[in-house]
């Protein structure tokens, strides 16, 4: 079990406190997720869809690397 769990509102860390996903929790998923890519991706895009209602501050393309853009 990770302690590497987004704390809302801020999309923070409850691990390390960086911004979540973390590089720990990164690494985590793509091991949990390594051969299911697509499911992987479904996952961060609900979590996106979640995050870009309590960061609206946040621009959009920054939020999408953060959540997608480093699964390629």
């Amino acid at each position: 079990m990770t302690t590497h769990l987004p704390i809302r509102p801020a999309w923070t860390c409850g691990g390390c406190a960086g911004e979540w996903p973390c590089q720990t929790r990164r690494r985590e998923l793509r091991a949990e997720y390594d051969r299911a890519p697509v499911s992987l991706a479904l996952y961060l895009a609900a979590q996106l869809v979640d995050a870009a209602q309590d960061l609206a501050h946040v621009p959009a393309g920054h939020l999408h690397y953060r959540f997608l853009g480093w699964t390629r």
